[in-house]
């Protein structure tokens, strides 16, 4: 199958984050607070986003090496390396980012301020999902 799914931009990170060498592997360890930034035509799809929520936040990982197959697993070269569908590498065929996130804040119901949110500033948004529980399932 050559055919190429189109994804559709929805938003934007805003984040102090600029350096993906130097950010945070994983949002809980230590990524400072950020927006989510939603386009105007998507707004009737965001106003059941509450502050307090948890949700996947999925990104295009645009500044990614998508020709990567191996990585070392967190960018640590005394591991071996492993190939990138074992790994949360950000360099892959198809750089799609998984962010788990909580709302802290809403605004104007387009932008949401977040925690844990590890991608970088511009990183595009390409879907939100809410986190289910269990019992949701």
């Amino acid at each position: 199958m050559d055919e190429q799914p189109a994804l559709m931009v929805i938003g934007h990170v805003e984040s102090p984050l600029t350096d993906p060498a130097v950010a945070p592997k994983q949002g809980n360890e230590g990524a400072p607070e950020a927006w989510i930034v939603f386009r105007e035509a998507f707004r009737d799809g965001l106003r059941d986003l509450a502050v307090g929520d948890e949700v996947i936040v999925l990104t295009w990982l645009h500044r990614a090496d998508r020709d990567t197959l191996r990585v070392h697993p967190r960018d640590d070269l005394s591991r071996p390396t492993m190939g990138v569908f074992s790994t949360r590498s950000a360099d892959r065929p198809n750089p799609i980012g998984l962010h788990r996130v909580r709302i802290l804040e809403a605004e104007d119901g387009l932008r949401f301020r977040v925690r844990d949110l590890e991608a970088v500033d511009g990183t595009p948004i390409v879907d939100v999902k809410p986190v289910l529980a269990v019992r949701d399932t």
